[in-house]
Protein backbone atom coordinates (compact mmCIF):
# COMPACT_ATOMS: atom_id res chain seq x y z
CA UNK A 1 0.00 0.00 0.00
CA UNK A 2 0.93 3.27 -1.03
CA UNK A 3 1.86 5.72 1.96
CA UNK A 4 2.07 9.18 1.66
CA UNK A 5 2.72 12.81 3.94
CA UNK A 6 0.70 15.24 3.73
CA UNK A 7 2.77 18.95 3.52
CA UNK A 8 -0.13 20.40 4.16
CA UNK A 9 -1.40 19.13 7.93
CA UNK A 10 1.49 16.76 8.27
CA UNK A 11 -0.26 13.51 8.72
CA UNK A 12 1.84 10.62 7.09
CA UNK A 13 -1.31 8.13 5.74
CA UNK A 14 -2.02 5.14 3.34
CA UNK A 15 -3.99 5.81 0.03
CA UNK A 16 -7.60 5.16 1.08
CA UNK A 17 -7.68 8.79 3.40
CA UNK A 18 -6.28 10.14 -0.10
CA UNK A 19 -7.75 10.78 -3.69
CA UNK A 20 -5.23 10.50 -6.90
CA UNK A 21 -5.58 13.58 -8.99
CA UNK A 22 -3.25 12.48 -11.86
CA UNK A 23 -0.25 14.06 -13.68
CA UNK A 24 1.22 16.99 -11.50
CA UNK A 25 2.44 20.40 -12.93
CA UNK A 26 0.31 20.65 -15.69
CA UNK A 27 -0.25 24.06 -18.06
CA UNK A 28 -3.56 24.79 -17.58
CA UNK A 29 -5.08 27.38 -20.87
CA UNK A 30 -8.24 29.52 -19.89
CA UNK A 31 -10.54 31.51 -22.30
CA UNK A 32 -9.09 32.62 -25.69
CA UNK A 33 -6.62 29.38 -26.12
CA UNK A 34 -6.41 27.08 -28.72
CA UNK A 35 -8.08 23.99 -29.67
CA UNK A 36 -4.91 22.39 -30.09
CA UNK A 37 -3.64 23.96 -26.30
CA UNK A 38 -7.20 22.62 -24.87
CA UNK A 39 -6.39 19.40 -26.50
CA UNK A 40 -3.69 19.12 -25.26
CA UNK A 41 -4.46 19.65 -21.78
CA UNK A 42 -7.41 17.48 -21.60
CA UNK A 43 -6.28 14.57 -23.14
CA UNK A 44 -2.22 14.33 -23.58
CA UNK A 45 -0.80 13.08 -20.19
CA UNK A 46 2.60 11.30 -19.32
CA UNK A 47 2.45 8.14 -17.80
CA UNK A 48 6.07 6.72 -17.17
CA UNK A 49 7.41 3.23 -16.10
CA UNK A 50 9.90 5.18 -13.70
CA UNK A 51 9.83 8.68 -11.98
CA UNK A 52 6.44 10.57 -12.06
CA UNK A 53 5.07 13.73 -10.03
CA UNK A 54 1.35 13.46 -9.42
CA UNK A 55 -1.75 15.38 -7.83
CA UNK A 56 -2.92 14.33 -4.52
CA UNK A 57 -6.01 15.24 -2.41
CA UNK A 58 -5.99 14.53 1.61
CA UNK A 59 -9.42 13.66 1.04
CA UNK A 60 -10.24 12.18 4.20
CA UNK A 61 -8.02 14.55 6.06
CA UNK A 62 -7.32 18.35 5.66
CA UNK A 63 -9.36 18.30 2.18
CA UNK A 64 -5.92 20.17 0.48
CA UNK A 65 -4.03 19.15 -2.65
CA UNK A 66 -0.69 18.60 -2.71
CA UNK A 67 2.09 16.89 -5.12
CA UNK A 68 3.74 13.64 -4.96
CA UNK A 69 7.43 12.14 -6.57
CA UNK A 70 7.16 8.39 -6.93
CA UNK A 71 8.40 5.66 -8.71
CA UNK A 72 5.75 4.10 -10.49
CA UNK A 73 7.92 0.70 -10.66
CA UNK A 74 8.63 0.49 -6.94
CA UNK A 75 5.94 2.85 -5.37
CA UNK A 76 9.02 4.25 -3.49
CA UNK A 77 8.31 7.74 -2.42
CA UNK A 78 10.56 10.64 -2.92
CA UNK A 79 8.56 13.18 -0.90
CA UNK A 80 5.79 15.29 -0.96
CA UNK A 81 5.21 19.52 -1.17
CA UNK A 82 2.11 21.83 -1.86
CA UNK A 83 0.33 21.87 -5.03
CA UNK A 84 1.36 25.80 -5.31
CA UNK A 85 4.98 24.89 -6.21
CA UNK A 86 5.52 25.27 -9.68
CA UNK A 87 8.57 22.61 -9.93
CA UNK A 88 9.83 20.00 -7.20
CA UNK A 89 11.72 21.69 -4.92
CA UNK A 90 15.61 20.72 -4.90
CA UNK A 91 15.70 18.53 -2.07
CA UNK A 92 13.20 16.16 -4.28
CA UNK A 93 15.04 16.53 -7.34
CA UNK A 94 18.82 15.51 -5.27
CA UNK A 95 17.06 12.42 -3.48
CA UNK A 96 15.78 11.18 -6.72
CA UNK A 97 19.20 11.85 -8.84
CA UNK A 98 20.76 10.16 -6.00
CA UNK A 99 18.96 6.76 -6.64
CA UNK A 100 18.26 7.47 -10.27
CA UNK A 101 21.44 9.17 -12.17
CA UNK A 102 20.64 10.44 -14.99
CA UNK A 103 16.40 11.00 -14.89
CA UNK A 104 15.30 14.03 -16.35
CA UNK A 105 11.73 15.78 -15.92
CA UNK A 106 10.04 17.18 -18.92
CA UNK A 107 12.93 19.65 -20.47
CA UNK A 108 14.77 19.63 -17.44
CA UNK A 109 18.12 17.55 -16.80
CA UNK A 110 19.02 16.60 -13.29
Amino acid sequence: MLTLKCPCCGVMTDETELHAEGEAHLKRFGPGSSDEDFTGYLFQRENPKGIHFERWRHAYGCGKYFHAARCTVTLEVFGTYPAQTLEPPQEIKDAISAKRPGWSWREMSN
